[in-house]
């Protein structure tokens, strides 16, 4: 079977661990962080190898908070994003403090991930159906064919996506009847109301978002080439930021946005039931805490993973 690898994006989760950091609060009954299960799912599903994008100035303390237990039961690797990280000739600009964004941060596997790739977000809980849809789908269908990238998604259905605490930010995407996406959003604030859903564009504009609409919650399924598209784009991207700009960022759904419009990427939507689950405000966590007991008691978990 094709080897394929799992990109966990970790390196937005903060400057301590064990201090409040929202998204390495234990939650499962062992201690396990979230971060846990999407892994235990992805090697259920058939992955064969993660690799971990963190900050270097944390990879002691993440090696003892989860890596060491990774690396016992399946390869790791671990890649850097660093705002200084930059192609030749840029700078970082004075006051920029915040990593480059998703783009920048898949760009740092380069030289680490040769086949089909999952990217997921650290922070998040996926469910397990996604993992084992995009998975069969990578093995078969993922690659450069004929010039153009053959991608896939974790297609989540926006209202299987809130939090009951406040707005989320989401992709929303557009698919056709085949189930290829034609565009992917990025969409601030979306929360329920009495009036319906309701959410924000990047300039803080009211935009009206469907109850059955198809989010990403940054799942993608990538072929190894994409990387060096990555590559590519990101001075392009750089050269375009205005003077003073310290927070735009490179991100994922916009570049690969870009190639599906170009037509040199077709991106199949592989919808999926689960309920997302996470830490997107602190009051959010006893949520988490709840919903993992329960799956645990319907049998999707053992107590203790990897054990």
């Amino acid at each position: 079977m094709r080897d394929t690898t799992l990109v966990v994006m970790a390196a937005g989760i903060g400057s301590r661990f064990g201090g409040g950091i929202k998204q390495l609060e234990p939650v499962g009954p062992g201690g396990e962080i979230i971060m846990d299960y999407s892994i235990y799912d992805a090697l259920q599903a058939g992955f064969n190898k993660v690799v971990f994008i963190i900050r270097k100035d944390l990879e002691k303390d993440f090696r003892e908070i989860i890596g060491e237990r990774i690396e016992k039961v399946v390869q790791v690797e671990y890649a850097f994003q660093e705002t200084d990280d930059l192609p030749e000739g840029f700078v970082r600009p004075e006051g920029r403090s915040k990593p480059w964004g998703t783009g920048q941060a898949v760009l740092c596997t380069k030289g680490l991930v040769n086949e089909p790739f999952m990217v997921i977000n650290a922070d998040d809980y996926y469910g397990k159906e996604g993992f084992h849809r995009l998975h069969d789908y990578m093995i078969n269908q993922v690659g450069l064919k004929d010039g153009v990238y053959q991608m896939c998604m974790g297609g989540f259905m926006v209202t299987n996506t809130l939090s009951e605490n406040g707005g989320v930010t989401r992709g929303v995407c557009q698919v056709d009847d085949d189930s290829n996406m034609t565009s992917v959003v990025e969409t601030y604030d979306i929360q329920m109301t009495e009036d319906g859903l309701k959410a924000k564009d990047v300039e803080g504009n009211p935009v009206e978002v469907a109850k059955n609409s198809h989010v990403s919650m940054n799942m993608w399924g990538l072929p190894a080439e994409f990387i060096q598209e990555l590559e590519k784009g990101f001075p392009e991207f750089l050269k375009g930021l205005k003077e003073g700009d310290i927070k735009s960022e490179y991100l994922l759904p916009s570049v690969i946005d870009g190639l599906v419009k170009s037509g040199r990427a077709k991106v199949k939507v592989l919808e999926t039931p689960d309920k997302w689950f996470g830490v997107t405000y602190r009051e959010d966590k006893q949520i988490v805490v709840d919903s993992l007991r329960r799956l645990i008691a319907e049998g999707a978990y053992p107590e203790k993973l990897y054990g």
